[in-house]
């Protein structure tokens, strides 16, 4: 029985030192298997040098940024990007070495070398009713890849996650991570969750992070600005990239115009009967702008467009969008007229408070807007709000 302990410690050892030991958000190959699935796509756009930024942030330590885009701006495509290509649980050579990434001197240094923790908060455990069913579930499966990659560490059941990784910590001070965490505030969108279970998710999140020694980095991504939590104790170690306030990483959320024209030529050559121009894809889903000044496309969109050969709404809205129009056809704050205005084509001046968003007891005009450009309906430029482009506007004029 001992040779045969041994033997299995063994191949446990030479599974961790090729990198092959995976779980379910522990060096989990799914980013990699889903991204390469992405890179397949007759329609994908290589933004893979936006690794180029964040070497320096992990070579440094301990930086924690997050990035909050509307939905449908390819958020979760990029976290699947960093995940597969920084993961030591798979070998992503075959993806990455045909991207812009592997021109980068740092290219093989950084590749697949790290363990990374890669969470996806909007998943729901089956008929979840209450958040303590939501995050159980979450730690319930980082403890157990934990447990399966560092076997030789007593774990007690009642230990916190941010527990089990201190004590692997503390029997080996190389056992660092790579944190990415994608759809940070998908559960504040949950009927089911409190004030008080958003305050507590806020300590889960700031307990795992804050001033650990086994982070190395962590990326985040989400709608909802974080500002107006982090100016308390919770979140603060983040640094915030927004789409109307932030210049860093623009480039790398929605379609610029060079993209946008680039898929055009291919759709010629691929579509039998083309239907669409450039200037449509411009009308249609063009507008947006970024705090370096750059007009972006809804991405998305674009794809769709292009794959079905058919300009149209591909935008659909639930849950926070439901209540932000609720305001508008109550016309909180004269905001109807304002719309009205926007629908003609006439850009309106608006003081944008993004952390508005995270109400939806919204009392103000500026706050409505503020909330309608984080999640997309709103495009803001120059201190003035406008309706970014054609698909939108159908759903402001069917609304009016």
């Amino acid at each position: 029985m001992e040779c045969v302990s041994l033997r299995r410690d063994a191949l446990h050892y030479v599974e961790k030192e090729k990198g092959k030991t995976m779980g379910v958000y522990l060096n989990s190959k799914t980013a990699y298997t889903l991204y390469k699935k992405e890179t397949k796509q007759p329609y994908f756009v290589d933004k893979s040098l936006m690794l180029v930024e964040l070497f320096p942030l992990i070579k440094q330590g301990n930086n924690q940024i997050c990035i909050t885009r509307p939905r449908r701006f390819g958020k979760t495509v990029m976290a699947n990007m960093i995940s597969s290509f920084l993961s030591r649980g798979c070998d992503a050579e075959d993806i990455f070495n045909g991207l812009q990434i592997s021109a980068s001197e740092k290219y093989n240094q950084y590749r697949n070398k790290y363990s990374v923790i890669h969470i996806s908060f909007n998943k729901l455990p089956r008929q979840c009713n209450s958040y303590r069913e939501y995050i159980n579930r979450i730690e319930r499966i980082l403890i157990k890849d934990l447990k399966d990659e560092y076997p030789e560490v007593e774990v007690n059941e009642t230990d916190a996650v941010w527990d089990v990784l201190m004590s692997i910590y503390a029997v080996d001070d190389t056992a660092q991570f790579i944190f990415i965490l994608d759809e940070w505030d998908f559960i504040f969108h949950q009927d089911f969750v409190t004030d008080e279970d958003k305050r507590e998710y806020l300590s889960f999140l700031r307990d795992l992070l804050k001033d650990m020694p086994y982070v190395v980095f962590a990326y985040m991504t989400g709608i909802l600005p974080i500002a107006k939590y982090s100016s308390g104790s919770e979140l603060n170690m983040f640094v915030e990239f927004t789409m109307a306030k932030s210049p860093a990483f623009s480039d790398y959320f929605g379609f610029t115009e060079a993209e946008v024209s680039n898929l055009h030529g291919r759709y010629l050559n691929i579509c039998e009967t083309p239907e669409i121009t450039q200037e449509g894809l411009r009308t249609w889903y063009n507008g947006y702008h970024t705090a370096a000044g750059e007009r972006v496309y809804n991405p998305r969109s674009v794809v769709l467009a292009l794959q079905y050969n058919h300009l149209e709404n591909y935008w659909t809205s639930a849950g926070p969008y439901d209540e932000i129009f609720y305001y508008i056809e109550h016309n909180v704050d004269d905001v109807r007229d304002d719309l009205a205005l926007m629908v003609s084509g006439t850009a309106v001046p608006a003081k944008i408070q993004e952390y508005a968003a995270t109400s939806m007891n919204l009392q103000t005009k500026d706050e409505i807007f503020s909330a309608m450009i984080v999640y997309g309906f709103l495009s803001y430029e120059n201190g003035r709000v406008s309706i970014p482009n054609q698909e939108l506007m159908e759903r402001f004029e069917d609304m009016l």
